[in-house]
């Protein structure tokens, strides 16, 4: 029986729309913490690294936690309920605000990559959030679901930059300390608010049960779902992570950056308040098209010019990019499993997606210091026309399937 079958008239939202406003103060919280990793991440890591084409691998390491917490994730919510998964992020949160103002301290390049490692952990509870949204949603309501918990993010875009503004310079022998301390208070308040969310432990009935996921998975819509996810974030994530440096490098100052970094990431989560009713009108794939697209201009934008005003319209165009097609991708893997099958297919979304950026990322700091900042914007054209070809495909094969 497919998902859609489930009589989403009946079901009352009332209990998904309150974790829906938990779930949305969380992403802002949790967001803050992503904000301040990716806006002092790789400059901390040109001060405290060997050299310099090491800067950007405290937020590699930050990747590379996001994809080894995603399955950990999954497992914990099907065993234990997404609240405790919940709290055992959020506490990993408060530990990398503490760990990296030590590394700083202390000058260690090693210790603050773990900080970071720990955040990205804390990151991969937080993609979860989006689909905890929709687990008693009508499937009417899933998508504005999702989008309405995206929206939190906003909050991050303003808290996030603005708390590195606030604390920067409190230690002026250590920069950024004070903004790391601060990161962790705020990493437990949400696990304060995060305590409050209704996810019980989950019945016996529905641990077990569904298709293998080995069936799931050669589904063409989710290959292009993950895909699209994959090139979303990579694309962002290249331009998102280099940009603070590659702004350094160009004589820009550090409130340039963290500018651009703000409205980033309001651009990121902003659009979330319509990107819902966007699906619900035209579907998710023609919404993650366009986000794609979105992300190739902001690539353009990228290579026409190294101002501030260049940086920071490039910064903001590929956030929006980001969220349509990240949340349209989102919104692909929900159609694609049944009610049962959701936590291990949404755990194996995330652990690909995140672990491909990961592995991506890890190159953005080698190919901004060996080739410079043009040659990140063009890497992202090939990577959105695989994910175009992708959605294509897919879409070619479903619709000779129904014929």
């Amino acid at each position: 029986m497919d998902m859609t079958a489930v009589t989403a008239e009946t079901i009352d939202d009332t209990v998904a729309r309150a974790n829906v406003r938990r779930l949305a103060a969380a992403q802002a919280l949790t967001g803050a913490n992503a904000a301040v990793v990716f806006a002092t991440g790789s400059i901390v890591g040109a001060t405290l690294a060997p050299s310099i084409s090491l800067a950007t691998l405290p937020l590699s390491i930050y990747m590379l936690g996001l994809a080894a917490g995603t399955l950990p994730t999954g497992m914990i919510s099907q065993a234990y309920g997404r609240r405790t998964a919940f709290i055992a992020g959020t506490g990993c949160g408060a530990l990398c605000g503490l760990l990296a103002a030590v590394a700083i301290l202390y000058g260690s390049f090693v210790l603050f990559c773990f900080a970071t490692f720990l955040g990205g952990v804390y990151g991969a509870v937080s993609q979860s959030y989006r689909f905890a949204a929709t687990d008693s949603a009508s499937v009417a309501y899933r998508p504005k679901a999702i989008s309405w918990v995206m929206a939190g993010g906003v909050f991050a875009g303003v808290l996030g930059p603005q708390l590195v503004q606030w604390t920067m310079d409190i230690w002026p022998p250590y920069l950024f300390a004070v903004s790391f301390l601060v990161q962790a208070i705020v990493a437990l308040i949400a696990m304060a608010v995060l305590a409050g969310v209704n996810a019980p432990k989950p019945a016996p009935a529905q641990m077990t049960g569904g298709r293998p996921l080995t069936e799931i998975i050669k589904q063409p819509r989710f290959i292009a779902a993950v895909i699209c996810g994959t090139v979303s974030y990579t694309g962002m994530n290249f331009l998102m992570t280099s940009a603070p440096l590659a702004m350094k490098f160009c004589g820009l100052s550090l409130s340039d950056s963290n500018f651009g970094i703000q409205w980033h990431i309001v651009a990121m989560f902003g659009p979330s308040f319509f990107t819902g009713h966007l699906i619900a009108r035209f579907g998710a794939t023609k919404v993650a098209v366009v986000g794609l697209l979105l992300e190739a201009a902001a690539a353009v934008i990228g290579l026409s010019g190294i101002t501030a005003m260049h940086f920071w319209a490039g910064l903001f165009v590929v956030g929006v990019g980001w969220n349509f097609s990240f949340v349209g991708a989102s919104a692909l893997i929900v159609e694609t499993h049944r009610p049962q099958e959701g936590k291990k297919v949404q755990a194996f979304n995330d652990f690909i997606v995140f672990g491909l950026v990961a592995i991506g990322s890890f190159s953005s700091g080698q190919l901004l210091a060996s080739h410079g900042w043009s040659m990140v914007n063009i890497v992202v054209f090939p990577a959105v026309a695989l994910a175009l070809t992708a959605i294509a495909a897919a879409t070619v094969m479903q619709r000779r399937a129904v014929a």
